[in-house]
């Protein structure tokens, strides 16, 4: 490893998974004597600080000044699906303030050169920003690969397993033309953008990727469904599994002989107007024989939801520290929720939103290690579910088998190792100027 102390920015936007596995790449690069800035939303702004990274807000671009309902731009659980909420995500965000996150962008940047950025998958506009300036970066996706560039990789969205037959191949390769459809039809607005900061157009939306260095995947390859001739622009570097810096302590309200098994329920920790379907949760969980944690995550409130008497409910907790004494997880399909559970072996009932949630909950139903309920599930499904989870061993041992496959396959320090040959190579390359 190059033992040169670097300079790093990590730009990513509130988007819940979008932010703790930057706050925990930014430790470990400072841990190695790196220096590093955090561009975020506001509402970053204390996490990042409590890291010990600098922190620059985006200022002509998206940037929520708290977390919460009231402050989500792209409302997507107003949706009438999946697609549309995708269609959202773009318009609002990614495609409609492109530009704005690229001279905001270029603006930090001149300001606190870098070795190295490293852009969140989803803002595109900073990745531009960068390719405009001529500053290396790499890519950092949370989940699974959103973008439908690699052949035999499972496309995103509907939540399929792998391909096991030519029609399930050939529906593979019209889902993935429909989604790269659907982005290109935002590439008019996006190549003005581009044009406005001086560079070329671009075939495909998706082609932006491309800019980078490289594309590190922070999951697990035993968790996700890669085709084994993955490229070599893809590279697995592990999940980013550090709890949020604003969980609040955890002391157990049960008995320490309480030996009932114990469900840690959670939900996103962005808004996507869970609360009904959290209640429909702890209905279901009413006179089981268990005890139950849930953590609101910042965006429901208490008096949102009615808690059983097995049943206790805080704003939010160290999900590492309750996994360690958890049976089961109960949440919504979020990559940093899910693979935190699957690397601790746990059984899941996964209850998808919307964005990534139906292929994380693929991720593990297709290998046994757990549940998958439609939204809007109502309590006798959610009980019917839990009661399966907890009688059936095949369950436990499938979680656990998974679970010991990607911790087998996890090293905590191969995504710094990645971004010190990235950087090396990148030492001495000059930047061009904007238009």
């Amino acid at each position: 490893m190059d033992t040169r102390t670097g300079s790093y920015v990590l730009a990513t936007f509130e988007g819940g998974g979008s932010v703790a596995p930057v706050i925990t790449l930014a430790r470990k690069l400072m841990a190695e004597g790196h220096m590093v800035r955090v561009v975020s939303d506001e509402c970053n702004r204390a996490e990042a600080l409590a890291a010990g990274a600098a922190f620059s807000p985006w200022t002509r671009a998206v940037s929520r000044l708290r977390r919460g309902r009231e402050h989500e731009p792209v409302r997507d659980w107003e949706a009438a699906d999946g697609v549309a909420g995708m269609c959202m995500l773009l318009d609002i965000q990614v495609v409609g303030r492109a530009e704005d996150y690229a001279r905001d962008m270029i603006e930090i940047l001149r300001e606190h050169p870098a070795d190295l950025a490293i852009i969140n998958d989803l803002v595109l506009g900073a990745m531009m920003g960068c390719e405009a300036l001529g500053q290396p970066f790499a890519v950092l996706g949370c989940h699974p690969l959103t973008y439908p560039v690699v052949e035999g990789m499972v496309p995103l969205g509907p939540g399929l397993p792998p391909a096991e037959t030519a029609q399930d191949v050939a529906l593979h390769g019209e889902i993935r033309a429909g989604i790269m459809a659907t982005f290109d039809e935002r590439l008019p607005a996006y190549n003005a953008a581009r044009a406005n900061v001086g560079l070329p157009p671009l075939p495909h939306l998706a082609d932006q990727i491309f800019a980078a260095r490289r594309f590190l995947m922070a999951t697990s390859p035993a968790y996700d469904f890669a085709p084994a001739d993955l490229p070599d622009f893809f590279t697995y570097v592990g999940p980013q599994l550090d709890d949020n810096l604003w969980s609040r302590p955890w002391t157990s309200p049960f008995a320490a002989d309480d030996d009932r098994p114990l469900a840690l329920v959670s939900f996103s920790t962005t808004f996507q107007d869970q609360a009904t379907q959290l209640q429909q949760v702890l209905d279901g969980l009413d006179g089981l024989p268990l005890r139950a944690v849930v953590t609101l995550g910042g965006v429901i409130r208490p008096e949102e939801v009615r808690a059983p008497a097995n049943v206790h409910v805080v704003e939010s907790a160290p999900h590492g520290e309750l996994l360690w004494d958890a049976s089961l997880v109960i949440n919504h399909g979020g990559h940093g929720t899910v693979i935190k559970a699957a690397t601790a072996g746990l059984p899941q009932l996964v209850i998808p939103h919307g964005r990534d949630q139906n292929d994380n909950a693929m991720r593990i139903v297709h290998r046994g290690a757990g549940l998958m309920l439609p939204l809007g599930s109502d309590s006798a499904a959610i009980r019917a579910a839990v009661t399966r989870l907890l009688d059936e061993p095949a369950f436990r041992a499938n979680a656990d088998a998974l679970g010991q496959r990607i911790r087998a396959g996890h090293d905590d320090q191969a995504i710094v190792r990645v971004i010190a040959e990235l950087s090396s190579d990148a030492v001495g390359n000059g930047r061009a100027e904007v238009a």
